[in-house]
């Protein structure tokens, strides 16, 4: 037997094992539910920390779309008890690497038999491995650096398996706790899990940030390679940058420099184009460099970008002024222009409690850190402690399915500024992201952007 077939044994033996890891998921999950379930039924109560553990157990090995899932449930606040989401947040997301014969048939797939002639080299080990695909390194014929994002295979049928499995530990959920109905951030999930998969897609999104951040010089884009892309292989340009950990302990000059970086990168797309980044990972960026020192930060991926009607943009500056002006019925115009349904006095109040959090470090005109005192993993934790045991008392409330992700994208980036401890007058950011705001203007300007980027307006709901 020649090398290259022994690799391609070694390749399926692999791709076999991958199988009977997401066949798993099922078993392993549905018997730490079923255990949940039981003891609760049994006892009346169910020990968390243990339960915890054992859901981190039983996702640990799977890898996959499931753990993407699994992370991003553990970084919404209140989806799940704090001992979840910190078992959850401990796995790691990267998944084994796919060997160099596996890797060439998938070229092969994407861009035919002569893919590598295509490229003046392609680097046989991937910079990088996740979840749901693996970055290779390569060089163009003209010289440039390409970031090539190569899709496991069989990845749609593996995303929907899991997430048949995801709502069912969501029912699970509304069930034992009812304070808080999942329904809507289920299907949020489902549906940005789901554009994950198609690398298209996100070659549109690259497109649309390189218009939405052009006047952004800290905020770097990649530029997209459409001769050599596909729905499962994606080549962007390589940008060169550094981690953002890497100056976690630098002078409060460069880590303030980052950190407003960041936030442009985020609230600027958004206020100005109802465009947000959904998943801020501190993977998903670096640091760039001009004459030695960091300038700005490199967006690395575009996987998870939500778009938003102009209208929840503007329930966002309604919030703002609201809270600023303790103007109680536009806070209410806020919340139902963000889908809330129904709400009582008394559900109002209690959702104050979470936007006061969320608005704190805009509210006062000075600098100063994004939450004193608070680490990195727990930020938000405590305000939704607060939150869920009161909607067990008032509630239930359901959490509209526009709502998932701004919220996520908020305590996302808080987690960031904790890291790099900047310290900074946020309230004069957003204030300049959502200076001579306009329904209308972000109405016209993201019409543009996506129709130029091959997008189509999000859907309006009634």
């Amino acid at each position: 037997m020649s090398d290259l077939e022994k690799a391609d044994d070694l390749e399926k033996n692999r791709f076999s094992a991958r199988a009977r890891r997401y066949a798993r998921v099922g078993a392993n999950v549905g018997g730490v539910a079923a255990r949940l379930a039981a003891n609760r039924i049994l006892s009346g109560s169910h020990d968390r920390e243990s339960g915890a553990a054992d859901l981190a157990a039983a996702l640990g090995g799977l890898k996959g779309p499931i753990m993407k899932v699994a992370q991003l449930m553990a970084t919404i606040p209140d989806l799940l008890p704090p001992e979840y989401s910190a078992e959850l947040a401990k796995l790691q997301s990267e998944a084994p690497p796919m060997g160099w014969a596996f890797v060439k048939r998938r070229m092969q797939a994407e861009l035919g038999p002569d893919w590598n002639e295509k490229f003046a080299d392609f680097e046989h080990k991937p910079a990088a491995a996740a979840s749901l695909g693996q970055v290779h390194r390569a060089t163009s014929h003209d010289g440039a650096r390409l970031a090539c994002k190569l899709q496991y295979p069989d990845m749609q049928s593996a995303v929907e398996a899991d997430l048949q499995q995801l709502g069912w530990l969501f029912a699970l959920h509304r069930r034992m706790d009812p304070a808080i109905d999942t329904t809507e951030i289920a299907k949020e999930i489902a549906a940005r899990v789901r554009e994950e998969l198609d690398y298209v897609r996100e070659a549109k999104h690259v497109r649309l940030y390189q218009t939405v951040l052009a006047d952004v010089p800290s905020v770097r884009v990649p530029g997209v390679w459409p001769e050599l892309s596909t729905k499962r292989l994606l080549t962007l340009d390589w940008l060169e940058g550094q981690r953002l950990l890497t100056y976690k302990t630098a002078d409060i000059e460069i880590r303030n420099r980052l950190a407003t970086a960041l936030y442009r990168a985020w609230w600027l797309p958004f206020s100005r184009f109802g465009v947000i980044h959904g998943d801020p990972h501190l993977g998903n960026y670096t640091a760039f460099l001009e004459n030695g020192e960091p300038a700005g930060i490199n967006l690395l991926d575009y996987g998870c970008i939500r778009i938003f009607p102009p209208r929840f943009v503007s329930g966002v500056v309604d919030l703002y002024h609201g809270l600023l002006k303790n103007d109680r019925d536009q806070t209410v115009q806020a919340y139902e222009a963000w889908g809330f349904r129904d709400l009582t006095h008394d559900v109002i109040d209690i959702l104050n409690i979470w936007a006061r959090f969320i608005f704190g470090p805009v509210m006062e005109d000075r600098v100063r850190t994004i939450a004193d005192g608070v680490k990195p993993g727990e930020y938000g934790r405590r305000e939704a402690f607060v939150v869920h045991r009161a909607l067990k008392e008032k509630g239930p409330v359901t959490i509209p399915q526009e709502f998932v992700f701004m919220d996520r994208a908020a305590i996302g980036l808080g987690g960031v500024f904790l890291h790099l401890d900047s310290r900074l007058n946020y309230h004069r950011l957003f204030n300049e992201a959502i200076e001579h705001f306009s329904v209308d203007q972000v109405a016209g300007r993201q019409r543009e952007a996506l129709t130029g980027a091959g997008l189509r307006p999000p859907a309006a709901k009634s």
